[in-house]
């Protein structure tokens, strides 16, 4: 793996990662700013706490060491989770598409880097190939 690939994976990593425990600090200790948003999207505050503490397990599986199965969850979550708050924010932004745009893009611009990361992670963070495919029967 080239350095430069390397520096690029852990730079979107440690965002997205970052991005993660920000996040999930926050629902967990119900910070205003966070809790009023679940609240003007109409999610219960348990569901704040219940988001909080999955986003904080993905940040750490994101940055632990081995286990490539455990990471690919983190990365299916960060997925579910971003794109969510995204259609959320724009569900319920329709009639103030100004003032919820930032709620919009933001989490698109951590799901790309989170994609990035994906794509950029070393053989070591990855599941490893099967040896061999099941052939398909055509019959």
């Amino acid at each position: 793996m080239s350095r430069a690939r390397l520096v690029a994976y852990w730079a979107t990593t440690g965002l997205v990662a970052s991005s993660m425990v920000s996040g999930g600090v926050a629902h967990v200790l119900h910070a205003p700013a966070s809790v009023d948003g679940f609240v003007r999207l109409g999610y219960p505050l348990h569901f704040v706490t219940f988001l909080g503490i999955w986003k904080l397990l993905g940040a750490l599986a994101l940055l632990a060491p081995r286990f490539p199965r455990l990471k690919e969850w983190a990365y299916a979550g960060l997925v579910f989770d971003l794109t969510g708050a995204a259609f959320a924010w724009a569900a319920v932004g329709a009639s103030d598409s100004t003032s919820n745009a930032g709620h919009i893009v933001a989490p698109l611009v951590v799901l790309a880097l989170a994609v990035t990361s994906w794509a950029l992670r070393p053989d070591s963070r990855r599941l490893p190939e099967p040896l061999h495919r099941p052939s398909v029967l055509v019959t």
